[in-house]
């Protein structure tokens, strides 16, 4: 398998953002991966204590689809968050600072109306990250289980939807869930897969337009009797990952 695409996602809920290498620490997410998120009024998160909480307690796509109608930059030289919705007046704040994160704060509470439950938080604590399981790790999608699931679908489905950090080419459909519990070399890192990704409603939303078109859990679990797509893996040696490196089982002994 090959990687074609790696993505990491700065802000919780929010855009993607592509990249042509990237190198992975022992333990760790990609570097600036859900680094920050929207955290909702009610949530009770703690930056200076931080313990992991469920998605809804912070602005996300599987209750917030309208999330989908920005598209933000986050620059970390800078620390500039660009935020561009399909209408109406962008923002670009230096989150580094008080006043920048207030800005973001407001400007989302108010584009998100009801659903921000009271005065949106824009959150960091170091060495944490905002991601839908407690564990540090990167998520991997097969391409060929992403066109599985389309032919059943009956429709194109957009990678962005599920996510991901890593999609790769090549090997067969549902090839990555035979690597479960297994090492991998993946570029100059190796890897440990440990866990496949049960989908949720998020991924009903379309992320060009911001509307639930499709239900892929749903159409996972009557043609494929599961929720599942990609897996997640722990870096346990770090090292260059980029795009036309190859993904390799690593054969114990």
């Amino acid at each position: 398998m090959r990687v074609e695409h790696i993505y990491r996602y700065p802000v919780k809920g929010f855009s993607a953002e592509a990249l042509e290498e990237v190198t992975l620490t022992p333990g760790q997410c990609l570097p600036h991966d859900r680094s920050f998120a929207l955290a909702q009024a009610d949530s009770g998160f703690d930056a200076a204590a931080p313990v992991w909480m469920r998605k809804t307690n912070f602005a996300c796509l599987m209750a917030n689809a309208r999330l989908a109608r920005l598209h933000t930059a986050y620059d970390p030289k800078t620390g500039e968050w660009a935020i561009r919705p399909h209408e109406g007046q962008p923002l670009v704040a230096n989150i580094r600072t008080p006043a920048g994160r207030a800005m973001v704060e407001d400007y989302l509470t108010q584009f998100l109306g009801e659903e921000a439950r009271g005065q949106l938080r824009f959150v960091e604590a170091p060495g944490y990250n905002f991601t839908d399981i407690p564990q540090k790790s990167v998520s991997i999608i097969s391409l060929a289980s992403l066109h599985a699931l389309e032919r059943a679908a009956g429709m194109r489905l957009d990678a962005i939807r599920f996510r991901a950090n890593i999609y790769v080419s090549g090997g067969k459909e549902w090839g990555d869930f035979d690597l479960m519990g297994q090492e991998i070399q993946l570029g100059g890192a190796r890897l440990k897969v440990w866990k496949r990704i049960v989908r949720c409603p998020a991924t009903e939303v379309n992320p060009e337009t911001a509307e639930r078109d499709a239900k892929p859990p749903r159409v996972l679990r009557e043609h494929f009797g599961h929720a599942d797509l990609g897996v997640q893996a722990e870096v346990l040696e770090g090292g260059r990952v980029a795009v036309g490196d190859a993904l390799e089982a690593l054969v114990a002994g």
